[in-house]
C-alpha cells in the first residue's frame, strides 16, 4: 500500500536536492551557536584536583569562576567576530553564547586552596587536596538477596 504522504515526500527530497545544487560551490558556514558547553576535564594530580576547560577565542576577563555550598561553577560568554573577503562575495561569522558549569566538590573543600589560571584558552582551577578524596573509578555496589 503506498502512503498518502508519498508525493509530499518526493517533494520534500526534491526541494532539498535543488537547495543543495543552488549553493554548491559556495563556502560552508558554521551554525551559531545560541548556547555551548565547553570540554572539561577532570583529573587528580598528587594530591590535587585539576579541572581544565578549554575556552577558545575567549579572554580572562569573560570568564567567572565562583564556589558556593560545595559547587564550583564556571560561566562566561563567549563574542567572536571573523570576517573573509574573497573572489566574489563576503563571509562575515559570528560565534557567540553563554555558559556555565557546575560540579559538587567533595565535601570539607577550602575556598582558599582553590586557584585559577588562564593560558592559551585553557582554564585550569586547582584544587588543592581534592585529589585524595576523588575515587579513581566507579565502585560496584552488590545487590543483596
Amino acid at each position: 500500500m503506498l502512503s498518502p504522504f508519498r508525493r509530499f515526500w518526493d517533494m520534500q527530497s526534491e526541494i532539498n536536492r535543488m537547495v543543495a545544487e543552488a549553493f554548491r560551490g559556495m563556502p560552508q558556514i558554521p551554525a551559531t551557536e545560541a548556547g555551548w558547553t565547553p570540554t572539561v576535564d577532570v583529573v587528580t594530580k598528587d594530591e590535587d584536583m585539576v579541572i581544565r576547560a578549554e575556552l577558545p577565542g575567549m579572554k580572562r576577563e569573560d570568564v567567572n569562576i565562583s564556589f558556593q555550598n560545595g559547587v564550583l561553577t564556571i560561566s562566561g560568554e563567549r563574542k567572536e567576530e571573523e570576517e573573509r573577503k574573497e573572489a566574489n562575495y563576503l563571509v562575515k561569522e559570528r560565534r557567540y553564547g553563554s555558559f556555565s558549569r557546575s560540579m559538587t566538590l567533595p565535601e570539607g573543600i577550602d575556598e582558599d586552596r582553590i586557584k585559577a589560571t588562564f593560558k592559551d584558552g585553557v582554564l585550569e582551577v586547582t584544587v588543592e587536596g581534592a585529589g585524595t578524596q576523588v575515587e579513581a573509578g566507579p565502585r560496584r555496589i552488590e545487590i543483596e538477596d
